[in-house]
């Protein structure tokens, strides 16, 4: 080995980082409790699933440090914030520890930074106590978008900042993970979702400054078996 190469990372150590993530439409229960149960396995952060599943996950995870998340107003943004409120509030009713939720991506896109950050609050108010994930889709977004997007996250009190919904038109990317990282400072979180795959590009994530990933070839990430599908 070269005298300045880095040794390989366990991929193992990647665990506690991963929201280990089934938002399909068709995701069936079985499935969910599968993902439940990997999680519990493996030490993944938390389970990421549709309100749908959120008391069943809570139910099962109950007792052991992984958490439940729960994605709202997704993966379109474009419910309303009132709507968001009412669906985060509903889901930590159901047991939710962790929301992720879709900013207004067409009221950032259209420079409204007040209707943005609006729409930002209202989540926030109805999550004070439970960790806030601010999705901005970077895909859809100009640096500039992103940076505005990572101000207002950061100025009403969200938890993190998190890339993708892994269902638009790509995902996580380094560059983004640095630029997020840059304009919330050290004391947020920076969550890498979408297109994750391998423990290669989760710790290329991870240098550039992510706190999270989320990923559903979560066991691929940690195992390094090749993924069997494409997906979030």
């Amino acid at each position: 080995m070269a005298e300045n190469a880095q040794a390989p990372r366990d991929p193992r150590a990647l665990a506690g980082f991963i929201d280990h993530t089934i938002l399909k439409a068709e995701a069936s229960r079985a499935e969910v409790a599968r993902h439940c149960d990997e999680a519990l396995a493996h030490g993944f952060a938390s389970v990421c699933v549709n309100a749908v599943h959120a008391a069943f996950v809570a139910g099962r995870l109950a007792g052991s440090p992984v958490k439940t998340c729960v994605v709202i107003g997704f993966p379109l943004g474009a419910g309303g914030a009132a709507a968001k409120a009412a669906e985060a509030a509903l889901a930590i009713a159901a047991g939710a520890q962790e929301i992720d939720m879709v900013l207004d991506i067409g009221a950032l896109i259209e420079g409204d930074l007040a209707r943005c950050r609006s729409d930002l609050a209202a989540v926030r108010a109805a999550t004070t106590g439970t960790v806030l994930k601010v999705i901005l889709e970077t895909c859809l977004l100009t640096d500039a978008q992103k940076e505005a997007a990572c101000r207002l996250s950061r100025e009403i009190g969200a938890d993190f900042v998190k890339t993708s919904t892994g269902f638009s038109t790509g995902g996580a990317t380094v560059a983004d993970i640095a630029l997020m990282r840059r304009v919330v400072g050290p004391a947020m979180g920076v969550k890498a979702s979408g297109g994750v795959r391998d423990a290669a590009t989760a710790w290329a994530m991870i240098d550039a400054g992510a706190t999270r990933i989320g990923a559903s070839a979560s066991l691929a990430i940690v195992g390094g078996a090749a993924p069997a599908t494409a997906g979030y």
